[in-house]
C-alpha cells in the first residue's frame, strides 16, 4: 500500500474471544505459554477477549500465541503505520 512506512518485521494485533465462564481457564493457559503479561484483557468490562501485539512473519505465525483450544476463533490483524507526509497529500 502506498504511504505505508516499511517495518523490518510485520506487527499483528491478535484478538482471542472466549466465553465468560472460561476466563480463569484461558488466563491459566496463556500464563503457561508465557504470554500472560503481554496480553490485555477485556473480561472485567464484560468484553471476554484477550488482545496481544506481536511481531511475526505472517498471520498464521501470529496466532501461535493463542492457546490451541481457542485458536480457531482468534484473529490476527496486520498493523501498519502511515507515512504522515503521504497522508497530508491524499485527496479526499
Amino acid at each position: 500500500m502506498s504511504g505505508v512506512i516499511s517495518e523490518p518485521v510485520d506487527r499483528f494485533l491478535v484478538e482471542s474471544p472466549h466465553e465468560p465462564g472460561e476466563c480463569k481457564k484461558v488466563a491459566k493457559n496463556v500464563y503457561a505459554q508465557g504470554y500472560l503479561y503481554n496480553c490485555d484483557w477485556g473480561c472485567m468490562s464484560g468484553v471476554h477477549k484477550a488482545w496481544v501485539m506481536i511481531e511475526a512473519e505472517d498471520e498464521k505465525q501470529a496466532l501461535w500465541v493463542v492457546p490451541p483450544i481457542l485458536r480457531s476463533n482468534a484473529k490476527a490483524f496486520k498493523l501498519v503505520k502511515f507515512d504522515p507526509e503521504v497522508v497530508k497529500e491524499w485527496e479526499e
